[in-house]
């Protein structure tokens, strides 16, 4: 069974760092383009970051400068380290693989911004 997994989530104070992680079982992560996204109480769904699986990247206009994404093909894994967090950052961040036809979601995770 396929399934991508999220971790990292939790609450910090604006300014502060997190670093999600996203761990891919039943299938190799380094065929799939991966993205982040994330959804805020009462808005649309985001994309937030973007690498393919050649290793291109592509961020959101809002993150760029202070969100990284990364992948580890042999750990199965892809990061989003997250710095100088914002407020306008808090809500769940999802995980997303795309491969051809395929297209699967993890569960998401919580992220939460405030002093």
């Amino acid at each position: 069974q396929v399934q991508f997994a999220e971790s990292g989530g939790g609450w910090v104070q604006p300014g502060g760092s997190l670093r999600l992680s996203c761990l891919a079982s039943g299938t190799r992560l380094s065929i799939y383009d991966m993205g982040w996204y994330r959804q805020a109480p009462g808005k649309q769904r985001e994309l937030v970051a973007f690498i393919t699986s050649g290793g291109t990247t592509n961020y959101a206009d809002s993150v760029k400068g202070r969100f990284t994404i990364s992948r580890d093909n042999a750990k199965n894994t892809v990061n989003l380290q997250m710095n100088n967090l914002k407020p306008d950052d808090t809500a769940v961040y999802y995980c997303n693989a795309q491969f051809s036809v395929l297209n699967y979601w993890g569960n998401g995770i919580l992220v939460t911004v405030s002093s």
